[in-house]
């Protein structure tokens, strides 16, 4: 069975006084996510993954030892991380719940200083990559950052929050000042609801 492109859970314009304009989301959304889609389907048609999930894809075709990984993983990843990266996003769920707020804290120390780290970590990444709050394996919370489409499902950890640090998810809007994309993110468009749901 194909995968199919998600429609956005809100408006191409429900972001565009929170900092990401309409023609990004047009352009990252309509464009650049439903290329993955089609060549992700075009990868898988005929072979043994046609009919896996995304997950099972995903952890099957990652090779920890390759210099670039082979496209299907490059494209299904890629696929996983956007339908992730919209839904941690959004017009709504700026306060962060006590629950997570609180998990937070106790692993970094205050909120503040997660933040810091969120940013430093997507701000260092170099070349094309991402973000990520995660649950790793022992139940701890960790900041971490990944190469191209490279995601914590690799790892056996569960993606709290991802945010895409390629330059078309921010060039658009801000240009070349990827940290203050970073900073907008954190501040203005996750919903920290969906967040906490992930815990």
């Amino acid at each position: 069975m194909a995968f199919e492109l998600p429609d956005l859970p809100y408006s191409h314009d429900a972001l565009a006084n929170l900092g990401m304009s309409t023609e990004t989301l047009e352009f990252h959304h309509d464009l650049h996510h439903k290329a993955y889609v089609d060549n992700g389907n075009k990868l898988i048609a005929g072979t043994d993954w046609d009919g896996k999930t995304m997950e099972e894809i995903i952890v099957g075709t990652y090779d920890a030892s390759a210099v670039a990984q082979n496209g299907i993983f490059n494209n299904i990843s890629q696929l996983w991380n956007h339908n992730q990266f919209w839904e941690m996003m959004g017009p709504t769920g700026r306060e962060m719940p006590s629950e997570l707020e609180s998990a937070i804290s106790e692993s970094f120390g205050s909120v503040d200083q997660f933040k810091a780290d969120f940013s430093a970590a997507g701000a260092g990444q170099f070349g094309a990559g991402w973000c990520w709050l995660v649950k790793d394996t022992d139940g701890s919370l960790k900041v971490t950052k990944t190469e191209n489409g490279v995601n914590p499902l690799c790892f056996g950890q569960t993606a709290l929050l991802g945010c895409d640090v390629w330059e078309h998810s921010y060039y658009i809007d801000f240009r070349n000042k990827r940290p203050a994309y970073l900073t907008n993110f954190l501040d203005n468009l996750v919903n920290w609801d969906n967040v906490a749901s992930r815990l």
